[in-house]
């Protein structure tokens, strides 16, 4: 119970900006589609993304089938491990770009009006009118590390970079055109929903990874690690909730900013974590860090705007 908590704690620790920006997407999705995300999300949170997902990649390393691949993960946790951690080149490689693609995507967005630190993000807006300068920022920054991976992982991590980035591209493209055709065809804010939540979902699986591989230095039992980030997940999915109907985004300015940079912040390490070993713990302090300084910085933004009222 002592391991299941503390890995509570960890997966809480790891995902609060993720919570942060769940919520400023679940805020322009209706109703239905909150109470989805709150249900099915769940469940593939829980389930999907702690167990199956894992199950999935060593499965595809090891060559398994999906029973025997269960059968190693309870009986054989040591291989199970090391099947897991094997696969990190191309789970950094997928959500290191994948996450990348978020965060510049905010900060190179044109219709941004608010800035944190504006001596950054004022110089970004105006690279942002740059078509598509984002994905070339990604596609070199993936360039970049595989240029000093070993002649086996170049492959493994360029290809699955590139994959992260299409992959974005493939579910903002979608999105975006179904919110500009949901006035003119009949039923298609339903499929802009789902758009969202497909996004929030890729958001989740980005992220989960490094709480699984950091579950491993704590225990290998599959069991006690599904409960502990599974527990932390339902707490995450909650902040979220919370956080839209609060309207706590609206009420601190600069928080959506602070999340925004704490997923470059996470990106970053993915990326730089393929060639140096870094501690799940600096990535959950440096993504709490951003965090509670734009709280702090919106807190006493809104009470220097009380004074001068």
């Amino acid at each position: 119970m002592m391991i299941a908590s503390i890995l509570s704690v960890l997966e809480v620790s790891l995902s609060f900006d993720n919570a942060v920006v769940n919520a400023t997407v679940l805020r322009t999705m209706d109703v239905k589609w909150r109470r989805r995300f709150i249900t099915w999300g769940i469940l593939i949170a829980v389930f999907g993304m702690r167990i199956v997902f894992p199950l999935l990649i060593v499965g595809i390393a090891a060559h398994l089938g999906p029973i025997e691949t269960l059968m190693m993960a309870i009986y054989k946790p040591e291989d199970y491990e090391r099947y897991l951690v094997s696969s990190h080149l191309s789970v950094a490689g997928f959500g290191g770009a994948f996450l990348m693609m978020v965060f510049l995507k905010f900060f190179f967005d044109e219709e941004k009006d608010v800035h944190w630190i504006k001596i950054i993000e004022a110089p970004l807006i105006k690279l942002g009118k740059i078509e598509a300068f984002e994905i070339l920022i990604t596609i070199f920054s993936i360039y970049f590390i595989t240029s000093y991976l070993s002649y086996h992982g170049k492959y493994e991590f360029f290809s699955a970079g590139v994959m992260g980035v299409v992959t974005y591209i493939a579910v903002d493209g979608f999105g975006a055109f179904m919110e500009s055709t949901e006035k003119k065809m009949a039923g298609q804010v339903a499929k802009a929903g789902l758009a969202s939540f497909l996004y929030l979902e890729l958001l989740d699986a980005s992220f989960s990874f490094d709480g699984v591989i950091g579950a491993f230095a704590l225990t290998n039992n599959l069991f006690i690690i599904t409960i502990g980030l599974g527990i932390g997940a339902m707490f995450v999915r909650s902040l979220t909730i919370m956080l839209v109907e609060n309207g706590a985004l609206e009420s601190y300015l600069y928080l959506e900013h602070g999340a925004f940079y704490a997923i470059g912040v996470l990106a970053s390490i993915m990326f730089l974590g393929t060639l140096y070993e870094i501690s799940e713990v600096i990535t959950g302090l440096i993504g709490a860090g951003f965090i509670g300084i734009a709280l702090i910085s919106s807190i006493l933004y809104n009470r220097t705007k009380q004074a001068l009222n």
